[in-house]
């Protein structure tokens, strides 16, 4: 059973996500929060799985939370229209982004991956957010020159499909391949580029391509 803390403002947003969560019998939402302070200390108490984590919220902010449980996995649930926080929320170690309003299907997907220990990245969000502020990119992210070399072919065709958004299941439907094998491509290519997840490999494969 996977836990998770749902932190959001809305009392309707959190009863809705934790409709969709508990409805599939294998996630149970284990506290709520309706902002930074109390995500904190419903984290500290409850330790769940994943921590679904509202940016804009009264006195200490979703960012400054993420910040502050540096060993719990945070998945960012945004909006289109706050495009300008997702690059701060990644580098205060956000799990990955997802929108609001994603089919109730992404969300328990999400949710999945982020306990499994893989990051979560909506491909059209990605787009837009490394497209509006490309110019606020973490300067440390950049591989050391010739780290690209290093990696297989098929770890390049895997790094392209990340840095696309695609989960380890999509990919290894793409490549053929079981599921394992892909999470071990993963694993590989991120040590060798220097990269502390999937986020990173994403922003840099946009910087590469820049």
């Amino acid at each position: 059973m996977i836990r998770v803390l749902i932190a959001d403002d809305q009392p309707l947003m959190r009863a809705g996500f934790k409709a969709v969560l508990e409805a599939t019998g294998q996630i149970k939402v284990v506290a709520e929060a309706e902002n930074g302070e109390q995500a904190i200390a419903a984290a500290a108490q409850h330790q769940p799985d994943v921590i679904l984590m509202d940016i804009r919220m009264p006195g200490i902010d979703g960012l400054e939370a993420t910040r502050r449980l540096p060993r719990q996995r945070v998945l960012v649930l945004t909006t289109f229209g706050l495009d300008e926080y997702i690059v701060e929320a990644l580098r205060a170690g956000a799990s990955g982004f997802l929108t609001k309003d994603a089919p109730a299907q992404a969300l328990i997907n999400a949710v999945k991956a982020v306990a499994a220990g893989d990051a979560v990245l909506a491909p059209a969000v990605t787009r837009r957010l490394l497209d509006h502020v490309a110019h606020r990119l973490p300067p440390a992210i950049g591989a050391p020159p010739g780290a690209l070399d290093s990696l297989t072919d098929r770890e390049r065709e895997v790094f392209e499909l990340v840095a696309a958004g695609l989960s380890n299941a999509e990919i290894a439907k793409a490549l053929v391949v079981a599921e394992p094998t892909v999470k071990t491509h993963v694993s590989n290519l991120l040590s060798k580029l220097g990269l502390r997840d999937r986020v990173q490999a994403v922003i840099l494969a946009y910087e590469l391509r820049r």
